[in-house]
């Protein structure tokens, strides 16, 4: 599995919209509102990095009123959840 976390810049009108556009693609898991230098972020979860780039540059490319993104590449996973279920003895 790679994971891919998506920095977008959006046109303001488009917030709710492009959201719900991104959020509703099988491939990306989870959309945030943030606040700070970046509009939203979306997690991409898909099996190849040739789908990552699918996703991100078709899919995402296709959107109108994403004016700039940024995608981090995690290389490593840590949850909490993750770690507490590997810990935990029949509780």
């Amino acid at each position: 599995m790679v994971t891919a976390l998506v920095l977008l810049n959006i046109e303001r009108q488009q917030i709710k919209g492009i959201s719900e556009k991104l959020v509703n693609m099988k491939e990306v898991s989870e959309v945030y509102s943030v606040a700070g230098r970046y509009d939203l972020v979306a997690v991409v979860r898909v099996k190849t990095n040739e789908q990552i780039a699918d996703t991100i540059a078709g899919k995402f490319g296709e959107l109108e009123g994403i004016t700039a993104t940024e995608t981090l590449i995690a290389f490593h996973t840590y949850s909490r959840h993750d770690l507490e279920h590997m810990f935990s003895i029949g509780e």
